[in-house]
């Protein structure tokens, strides 16, 4: 077996076609490509037979071992024996048949439309096999959609499609996640539109939530990271010593994945310990109800439920939950509250809420300038 921890041992390394391997598991090997610089992992399943999923060019090992260890944990821990090598529709197949089999018929129905109209049988796309899909791939699927949509609709398209194949892939169907995670498509009706909530508004929706969604909604307010970030966090992410939860995310094509440590108060901490109590380190650190990482379409589809419940119950206008409140309202929220109500400066708050000072310039000024204006005063006060 050869060292591929290191890149001066990689460098080492006799270029040819066959990688150099390391087992990095029971039947489980990681492979390197001298020359190409490409990585790749292989597995053996119960009967025998190998299988391959190509994890392309990555500079660290230690990143290239965590994709392989995510890829190898789906076909390992999947509802099947052996991985499911099908097609993009195969997919999005399976994921109308989990929800026609949890009595969920009217979405399923139409779900199944969506697909119908934007993955039809004639696609390229959805003949593909899921396994071999790259980014470009979808980016060619979506930018076709493009053609007499607006970019909010294509939008809803591709988060229904994206859904799905997030569903399959933890189903035991093969595939690369990071293939379909897009950056969305600016509407500029949409772009300066942030909805907030008040702290009562934000209480009443996690009250009337399912125990499940209540929980992810309580994460957001405690770390007020994007809905993707937190409902992917895995147990290991959470640092209970350290008091603090590692959240991921990617933005803009080719980007690199960028993480960051938010610091948790000490309920914080609490609350994340209960989450993680008795689980694995890569099981989810919030479970969804079957006890896998939320999906979009999941959290969109309960908050809209939980909303809707709340609206209907509310006997006063003012205590309805405002329109186009989603789980980003969480995070636009508690970022507000930073800068507000804690008095947390823009350049800590960026860093802790993973975003740019001039992003919080743009979308939260009014409340940077309200406690500058309290800063000022106090200091006019005390000279």
């Amino acid at each position: 077996m050869a060292i591929l921890s290191t890149k001066s041992a990689r460098a080492k390394l006799q270029v040819r076609r066959e990688p150099h391997w390391t087992q990095i598991g029971r039947g489980a090997y990681l492979g390197y490509r001298a020359g190409a610089n490409t990585w790749i992992v292989r597995y053996r399943d119960h009967d025998g037979d190998q299988h391959y999923n190509s994890l392309g060019e990555i500079e660290e090992f230690t990143d290239a071992k965590t994709r392989a260890e995510r890829w190898l944990s789906q076909i390992t821990h999947g509802a099947r024996r052996a991985p499911s090598r099908g097609t993009v529709r195969d997919a999005l197949c399976s994921y109308v048949q989990h929800l026609r089999s949890v009595g969920r018929r009217n979405t399923a129905w139409e779900v199944g439309q969506r697909f119908r109209l934007t993955v039809g049988r004639t696609s390229e796309f959805g003949r593909m096999k899921l396994e071999a899909v790259m980014r470009e791939d979808v980016e060619a699927w979506r930018n076709n959609l493009r053609k007499g949509r607006k970019p909010r609709s294509v939008n809803r398209q591709v988060r229904a499609v994206v859904a799905a194949l997030n569903f399959a892939v933890s189903h035991g169907h093969t595939g690369r996640r990071e293939a379909w995670e897009l950056e969305h498509l600016v509407d500029e009706g949409e772009e300066n539109v942030a909805v907030f909530l008040t702290a009562d508004q934000r209480d009443r929706l996690i009250a009337a939530a399912p125990k499940n969604l209540a929980a992810l909604l309580t994460g957001y307010t405690h770390t007020g990271a994007r809905p993707s970030e937190l409902a992917l966090a895995m147990v290991e992410d959470f640092d209970a010593k350290g008091g603090t939860v590692t959240l991921r995310h990617r933005k803009g094509r080719g980007a690199q994945i960028k993480s960051r440590a938010v610091q948790l108060s000490d309920e914080g901490i609490e609350f994340f310990k209960d989450q993680a109590r008795r689980k694995l380190p890569q099981a989810a650190l919030i479970s969804n109800d079957e006890g896998t990482h939320w999906t979009d379409q999941q959290w969109c589809d309960g908050i809209a439920s939980t909303i809707a419940a709340v609206n209907k119950a509310a006997k006063k206008p003012a205590l309805r939950i405002p329109a186009g409140a989603s789980a980003y309202s969480f995070r636009h929220t508690r970022i507000s509250e930073l800068l507000q109500v804690f008095k947390i400066d823009p350049l800590t708050t960026a860093q802790q809420t993973g975003t740019s000072v001039a992003m919080i310039e743009k979308y939260y000024f009014k409340f940077i300038s309200s406690a500058m204006r309290e800063k000022l005063n106090a200091v006019k006060a005390s000279a």
